[in-house]
């Protein structure tokens, strides 16, 4: 620590105040004829120069308490400075020193409660933002931040969460006059987030009795429902779409069995035209239920991105093999471009096996005997931020009013051919719901006349 400087003006300040009662008293005898002039001029210049050297010496002593007290302030930590003729600013010196240490010790204790308090609050999972009176962000945890991405302080919360009822209630629960000891919940807000996929939240508004030490006043956590809201829509779909697409087979099978068990009880022709008929119908119901529960299972877990890398030249090599004994059989020659040093994709790889499988067989159903499917694999952006898997027909093509509506389950372009082909409607809602969990995307491109290109985008996982 630097020695201090002691001013010319205090040290002639200091040594006034100090020679002035002697002074007073020496006048006073040398008016009184007590003592001469000449003894009390001595006298005075004595006392004046003993007064100097002690007085300089103890205002040294607290100039240098003086620094050391700015030292403190600055947060550095000086020794504890010694005071030979000065044993009050020694004194001193030492309680400061105490009381700084113990400051020192209750600001690590609330930075470590601090620390262990956001850490207690990034493990929660669910997004947790802290506004102030003004309706500025104070504090959020990590779950906050993955699902609005970059967060800055001092920002309004309508800049991060644009949604006027939920506004309204933050406004509400900031505005409240409440008792020391208690906070009003103002209730909960129903809000949802776009996607793919979309989420929704039940956002909970809490107003703290008191603004606490970071200007925090009110909490908004929000709780994802999306699944639960999710199951209602299936239930509610299901049933709708279950009976509906179930009622066809489901009447020519009770037409059936009465026929067979009445007119043609004893006619082995019928029965066997009958019986292939039911065979088919009951296949077709067969396919109807998987697909249904396949979309069900992938519906459930949409919200919920894959963790697994997965090599898409080898998804697609089995493809492939899966789907080619029934393009020979109908005719149709699949040509497969796929690179062998295609980045890897985080996803599942048997719902990605499903996605170009139900591509691929669409593409063979709906393109005509002798043409050629290409299955092309490459890497998109530069550099690559995603991979692009396109599959491509000769088909008839699409009409452009239909391609928006292509994903819908249970949409056909042309329902008869579809069930004839064996198609139950719901592939290609599989394949939405299926890249929504990836995060991926479907384009579309299709000309009538000249056949459809089916692109699946998926992004590449990063490097590990």
């Amino acid at each position: 620590m630097a020695e201090p400087s002691l001013s010319f003006r205090r040290h002639l300040i200091a040594n006034a105040v100090v020679l002035a009662p002697a002074v007073i008293v020496l006048t006073g005898m040398m008016v009184a004829g007590w003592l001469s002039v000449e003894h009390g001029l001595i006298a005075m210049a004595a006392i004046g120069l003993c007064t100097a050297v002690i007085v300089r010496r103890y205002l040294h002593s607290f100039v240098r308490f003086s620094g050391y007290v700015e030292a403190l302030a600055r947060g550095d930590e000086p020794d504890v400075p010694r005071f030979v003729v000065s044993p009050a600013a020694e004194e001193l010196a030492t309680s400061v020193s105490a009381l700084d240490g113990m400051w020192r010790r209750q600001r690590e204790a609330i930075a470590g409660l601090e620390v262990s308090a956001q850490t207690i609050v990034d493990g929660l999972p669910d997004p947790l933002f802290a506004v102030d009176r003004r309706r500025r962000l104070v504090r959020w945890n990590r779950a906050a931040s993955g699902l609005t991405g970059t967060l800055a302080a001092e920002r309004d919360l309508s800049a991060t969460l644009r949604h006027p009822a939920l506004l309204d209630a933050v406004d509400a629960a900031l505005e409240a006059q409440v008792p020391s000891d208690a906070g009003p919940d103002t209730g909960v807000v129903e809000l949802s987030l776009g996607g793919p996929p979309e989420r929704i939240f039940s956002a909970h508004v809490k107003r703290l009795p008191r603004a606490t030490a970071d200007g925090s006043l009110a909490l908004i956590v929000l709780h994802d429902i999306s699944a639960l809201r999710r199951a209602e829509r299936m239930r509610a779909d299901f049933v709708a779409n279950a009976s509906h697409e179930l009622r066809t087979p489901l009447a020519g099978l009770v037409g059936f069995v009465e026929t067979l068990r009445g007119p043609a009880r004893d006619d082995p022709q019928a029965r066997e035209r009958f019986l292939a008929i039911m065979a088919e119908q009951t296949d077709r119901m067969r396919r109807l239920v998987e697909d249904l529960l396949s979309l069900s299972r992938i519906e459930q877990r949409e919200h919920v991105m894959p963790t697994a890398l997965v090599d898409v030249g080898g998804v697609l090599r089995g493809v492939r093999d899966l789907i080619d004994m029934k393009a020979r059989q109908r005719g149709v020659t699949i040509a497969f471009d796929i690179p062998d040093d295609l980045p890897p994709v985080i996803g599942d790889a048997d719902e990605l096996t499903m996605v170009f499988q139900n591509l691929a067989d669409n593409a063979v159903k709906y393109t005509g005997a002798g043409s050629v499917v290409d299955v092309v694999a490459r890497p998109s952006g530069e550099p690559a931020t995603a991979l692009e898997v396109s599959v491509t027909d000769q088909g008839e093509g699409i009409a452009p009013q239909h391609v928006e509506r292509l994903t819908e389950r249970f949409y056909r372009v042309d329902t008869a051919r579809s069930r004839e082909m064996g198609g139950t409607g719901l592939g290609l809602a599989l394949v939405k719901h299926a890249l929504n969990r990836h995060r991926g995307r479907l384009d579309v491109v299709s000309e009538l006349g000249r056949g459809s290109t089916f692109t699946v985008s998926l992004p590449i996982a990063p490097a590990r």
